[in-house]
């Protein structure tokens, strides 16, 4: 894996491009000089695990042959409150899916996911606790 971050505008606008050639906007928050016009790098990470998670269960549930009709997931996470690096301490999420399936089957989706296969969900776990709950949608 290959990341390639540049400096496109003062004074904490940056862009990261990954090997394929897709970019995304950083900023830093106003309060230290940042102008709100990307998300931050702590937002990305939890971007990153609900995307992690949302695939492995997406895709799960797809090989089971369960259509997914609807998808989403809500995260909030809260982060320690320190001098130096402030760690997330506390992460719950709430996925929503609609389809043909059993409570049952979803559960096993998520439980998979962030259990065993979602790579962001097992680094993040060092330093915060991952709870979630799932309603299924009519």
């Amino acid at each position: 894996m290959h990341i390639k971050l540049s400096r496109i505008e003062t004074p904490y606008v940056l862009e990261a491009t990954n090997e394929s050639g897709n970019s995304i906007r950083i900023d830093a928050s106003p309060e230290i000089g940042g102008k709100n016009s990307g998300p931050r790098p702590m937002e990305l990470l939890i971007m990153g695990l609900a995307g992690c998670s949302s695939i492995d269960v997406l895709m799960i549930l797809t090989k089971h042959r369960i259509e997914v009709l609807d998808y989403s997931v809500d995260v909030d996470a809260e982060r320690e409150k320190v001098e130096e690096a402030n760690l997330f301490k506390n992460i719950y999420m709430k996925f929503k899916v609609k389809g043909g399936f059993k409570e049952e089957q979803v559960k096993r989706a998520i439980d998979l996911s962030l259990e065993k296969y979602c790579s962001v969900a097992k680094t993040l776990e060092k330093t915060a606790k991952i709870t979630y709950e799932f309603e299924l949608v009519p």
